[in-house]
C-alpha cells in the first residue's frame, strides 16, 4: 500500500500541470457543493437551532392586561403544563440610540427568575441588578450598538446594555418594524403599568407536545375574563417566520440543490476527460502486462489522492463564501447559524465527491484498458474525421473541425455548461422576482395600488374621484382555526366581487359567490387539510367565531399562503370593531400622485401598496448577495470546465498546433483555434440550458413554491442575452488561457508526434 501510495505520489509530481488542472476542477465543483449545502442547511435547521437554543416556549399567550393572581388561577387549572413564565408586555416605547431610533418599541418585562424563551449570544442576561437591558439582536446591528452601549428607554432614561438576544418567536428588526427589548419586572416601577395590572403575556411548555392541541382547547375554555385573546404555538412562529421569507427559503434551498446536481455531472465529466489524456499511458501498462483490475486500481488511487485535498478545499472555500451571506439571512430571520454542526453535513459530502470522482475515473479507465495496447498507444489524437458541412477558413475554421472530430467530448462539455447556464438563468428569474416582490403588487395578486384609512361609507366618494377605476372596502383580520388553535390566518374580506382587487391564481375549485363561502391559500389548506366543501371555522381576537365553507384553493405569497378571503358579513357579525382600508385601484395610466390632494381632501393621506411581507431593503439586498455568490461560483465553474476541454484538444492536436507554430502562427492564431472549438460548445449549451431553465428546472423550483404562489422563473431576453454574451467571454478567456500555456511548449516536442 505505501509503495502504491509513493508510486501515486510520483506520478502526480510527474504531470504537475495536469493534476493541478484535474484539483481545480474537482475543487470548482466541490466550492459549489459547499456553497449549496452552507445555504440549504443553515436555511433548513436555522428554526430549529433558534427554538431549542432560546428555549422556546410551546405556547405564548397575549390579552388585555389583567391581574396575576386572575391569570395565575387560570394557567394552574391547565393540565399537561411543565412551566409558565408571567409578563407585561409594553408596547409603542420610545427607544433612542447613537445608531437609531424608535416609537415603535416593544418592552418585555421579565421575571427575575423562570425561563426566558430568548437566548443570549453576546454579554449576559439581565442580573437584576438596576439600570440593565437586554435587546434583541436585530436592533444592535441595524443601530450598530454592543455590550456596554447605552439605549434611551421611553420614560425610564438610559439603561446600559448588558447583552444581546435571539427571541425567535418572531423575525428581527427591521424586518420587523417593533424593536424589542427586556428589562427586569422587579425594577419597574409600578406607574409604567396600567392601574396595577401586570399580566398581559404568558409562556407556557407543555409537558407532552403531541397533546399540544387539548392543552390550547382546555386553555381556551377556561379563559373567561381575558380579552382579545390571542395563541400563539411554536408551529405558529415558523408559520410567521415562513410569512417574512418562507418561499425564498424554499427557492433557495432547491436552488441550492440543483447546483448540486450541476456538479455531479461535471466531475463525471471531468474525469472522463483526464482518462482521454492518459490513453497512452494506459496503452503501455497493457503492453508491459498490467491486468484491467490493475489499471483501475491505479488510476482509483491516483484519482483518490487528487479528489481527497482538492475537495476539501473546495468545500472549505464555498463554506466560507457562502457563510456571511447566509449568516446574514439567518439573523434576519432571528435563527442561529450552524456552527460546528454544519461539519457532519460536509463530511458527507467530502466521502459522496471523493467516492464520485474515484468511480468517474475508474469506469472509463476500465473500458480503455478492454481496448487492444496498439490503439491505446497511439492516444487521443484523432487520425481521420469525416469533415462536417461548411466551415470557414483559417484557424477559427480549424477550431470548428477540432470540435467536430471529437462529438462525444463536445457534447460532454457542452452538457455541463448549459447546467451551469441553467442555473445561472435560474437564478436571474429568482432576482427578477424578488425584484418583483419588492415592487410590484401585481407579483402577489394585488391589482391595486393605493389604500386609504377612510371609513366604509367613504368608499363612493373615492370611487368618485378622477383617475380612480375601482375602489371597496378591505377588511383584514387575525384568526385561528377553530379547531386547531395553533394555525394562524389572515381573513381577508371585501363586499361583491374581490378578484377586481385582489386575484390569486385559482388551484382547485372556484371562486366565491356569497357571504357562507371563502376561497382558501394554498398553504393553509395543506396546513388545515381543506378542500373545496370543506368547513373553515375560524376564531377571531375578539373570540368571536364565523363559519364558511371552503370553495376554492388559491396560490398566494400573502401570510405564507395562510390566507382566507370572505365576504365581510359574516366577519363583521364576528367582530363588529373590524375597521376598514378603502382598496383603490386606479385607472390604466393613471398615477397615484394625482390622488393625493383629493384624499387628503377626504380625510386620508394614501399609502402605497407592498407586494409582501417580505418588502424590506436589507432583507432583499440579503439575498441578492447570495445570488452574487452563487452566480460567481457558477461563472468560474464554466471557465474551469471549457479551459479543460480546450486543453485536451490541445493535447491532442499538439502536432498540428505545432505544424502551425512552425510556419509563423503566434498566439493570436492558436487562440482562434482554440476559440473555434469553445464556440461549437457555446452554440450547443446555449439553447440547452435555456431551454433546460424554462422547461425543467423553472417549474421544479416553482413547484417548491406551490404553497405560496404561482411563480413565472423563465429567464426574460435581457437575461439570455446576457448569459450568452458571458459564455462568450469566459470562452475567450479560456482560449486566450490555453494558448498562452501552449505557447512555453516547445515546437519540436509537439512535431514529434507528427
Amino acid at each position: 500500500m505505501k509503495g502504491g501510495l509513493r508510486a501515486a505520489l510520483s506520478r502526480a509530481r510527474a504531470r504537475r500541470g495536469r493534476t493541478l488542472l484535474a484539483g481545480l476542477g474537482i475543487a470548482a465543483a466541490a466550492a459549489m457543493v459547499g456553497t449549496g449545502v452552507t445555504l440549504s442547511y443553515g436555511l433548513h435547521t436555522g428554526f430549529q437551532r433558534a427554538a431549542e437554543r432560546a428555549d422556546l416556549p410551546d405556547v405564548v399567550a397575549r390579552f388585555q392586561p389583567a391581574t396575576r393572581r386572575a391569570v395565575a388561577g387560570r394557567v394552574d387549572g391547565l393540565a399537561n403544563v411543565e412551566a409558565r413564565s408571567y409578563r407585561f408586555e409594553l408596547r409603542g416605547v420610545g427607544l433612542r440610540s447613537t445608531g437609531g431610533s424608535s416609537r415603535k418599541g416593544s418592552l418585555q418585562l421579565v421575571p427575575s427568575r423562570g425561563r426566558r424563551g430568548y437566548a443570549i449570544v453576546d454579554g449576559r442576561d439581565l442580573s437584576g441588578r438596576p439600570g440593565e437591558v437586554v435587546i434583541e439582536r436585530g436592533v444592535a446591528r441595524e443601530w450598530h450598538l454592543k455590550v456596554g452601549d447605552s439605549i434611551g428607554v421611553g420614560r425610564i432614561g438610559e439603561l446600559r446594555i448588558a447583552g444581546i438576544a435571539v427571541g425567535p418567536d418572531d423575525v428581527a428588526f427591521p424586518l420587523t418594524a417593533t424593536p424589542r427589548i427586556y428589562l427586569s419586572q422587579d425594577l419597574v416601577n409600578r406607574e409604567f403599568l396600567r392601574r396595577g395590572k401586570s399580566v398581559n403575556l404568558v409562556m407556557l411548555w407543555a409537558r407532552d407536545r403531541d397533546r399540544l392541541n387539548s392543552l390550547l382547547v382546555q386553555a381556551r375554555t377556561q379563559s373567561f375574563g381575558l380579552e382579545n385573546l390571542r395563541f400563539v404555538t411554536r408551529d405558529g412562529v415558523r408559520a410567521l417566520i415562513d410569512q417574512a421569507a418562507g418561499v425564498v427559503i424554499a427557492l433557495l434551498i432547491g436552488f441550492s440543490l440543483i447546483a448540486l446536481v450541476a456538479a455531479g455531472v461535471m466531475l463525471g465529466a471531468s474525469a472522463r476527460t483526464d482518462v482521454q489524456r492518459r490513453l497512452t499511458g494506459i496503452g503501455v501498462m497493457r503492453a508491459v502486462g498490467v491486468t484491467r483490475t490493475g489499471v483501475a486500481g491505479r488510476f482509483a488511487l491516483d484519482a483518490l489522492l487528487i479528489a481527497l485535498p482538492a475537495a476539501a478545499v473546495g468545500l472549505a472555500v464555498g463554506t466560507l463564501v457562502a457563510a456571511s451571506p447566509s449568516a446574514s439571512l439567518l439573523e434576519i430571520l432571528n435563527e442561529l447559524p450552524p456552527g460546528a454542526t454544519l461539519l457532519g453535513p460536509l463530511l458527507a459530502c467530502l466521502v459522496v465527491i471523493v467516492a464520485l470522482v474515484v468511480l468517474a475515473t475508474v469506469a472509463p479507465a476500465w473500458r480503455a484498458s478492454g481496448r487492444l495496447p496498439a490503439q491505446l498507444l497511439r492516444g487521443p489524437e484523432l487520425r481521420h474525421a469525416k469533415r462536417p458541412g461548411r466551415t470557414p477558413s483559417g484557424p477559427f475554421g480549424l477550431g470548428l473541425r477540432l470540435a467536430h472530430a471529437r462529438r462525444g467530448r463536445t457534447v460532454a462539455t457542452a452538457v455541463v455548461v448549459a447546467a451551469a447556464t441553467a442555473v445561472v438563468l435560474l437564478m436571474l428569474a429568482l432576482a427578477s422576482f424578488l425584484d418583483g416582490l419588492q415592487n410590484d403588487p401585481a407579483t402577489v395578486g394585488k391589482r391595486y395600488s393605493l389604500t386609504a384609512a377612510l371609513p366604509a361609507s367613504s368608499t363612493r366618494d373615492v370611487a368618485a374621484l378622477p383617475g380612480v377605476f375601482a375602489a371597496a372596502p378591505r377588511y383584514e383580520e387575525d384568526a385561528l382555526d377553530s379547531f386547531d388553535l395553533g394555525q394562524r390566518m389572515k381573513v381577508v374580506a371585501f363586499p361583491g366581487d374581490h378578484t377586481t382587487f385582489e386575484s390569486p391564481p385559482l388551484a382547485e375549485g372556484r371562486r366565491l359567490h356569497s357571504s357562507s363561502e371563502a376561497e382558501v391559500g394554498l398553504g393553509l389548506a395543506q396546513a388545515l387539510g381543506l378542500s373545496p366543501g370543506s368547513p373553515l371555522v375560524v376564531q377571531l381576537a375578539s373570540g368571536g367565531e364565523a363559519r364558511f365553507r371552503v370553495v376554492g384553493v388559491v396560490r398566494t405569497i400573502e401570510q405564507d399562503g395562510r390566507v382566507a378571503y370572505v365576504r365581510p358579513q359574516r366577519l363583521l357579525a364576528a367582530e363588529p370593531r373590524a375597521t376598514p382600508k378603502i382598496a383603490i385601484r386606479l385607472d390604466q395610466g393613471a398615477k397615484a400622485s394625482s390622488l393625493t390632494a383629493a384624499l387628503t381632501r377626504l380625510g386620508a393621506q394614501p399609502q402605497a401598496v407592498g407586494a409582501a411581507t417580505t418588502d424590506n431593503s436589507a432583507f432583499l439586498a440579503v439575498l441578492a448577495g447570495v445570488l452574487r455568490v452563487v452566480a460567481l461560483v457558477n461563472g468560474l465553474i464554466c471557465l474551469y470546465v471549457l479551459a479543460q476541454a480546450l486543453a485536451l484538444t490541445a493535447i491532442e492536436r499538439r502536432s498540428t498546433i505545432a505544424v502551425l507554430r512552425s510556419s509563423g502562427a503566434g498566439r493570436q492564431t492558436v487562440t482562434l483555434v482554440l476559440l473555434g472549438t469553445a464556440v461549437v460548445v457555446i452554440a450547443i449549451a446555449a439553447p440547452v440550458g435555456v431551454l433546460v431553465q424554462r422547461l425543467v428546472l423553472g417549474p421544479a423550483v416553482a413547484k417548491l413554491a406551490a404553497g405560496y404562489a404561482s411563480l413565472p422563473l423563465g429567464a426574460g431576453t435581457l437575461s439570455v442575452v446576457g448569459v450568452i454574451a458571458g459564455l462568450m467571454i469566459v470562452a475567450a478567456l479560456a482560449a486566450v488561457w490555453v494558448a498562452r500555456s501552449v505557447e512555453h511548449e516547445p515546437i519540436a516536442a509537439g512535431l514529434r508526434d507528427q
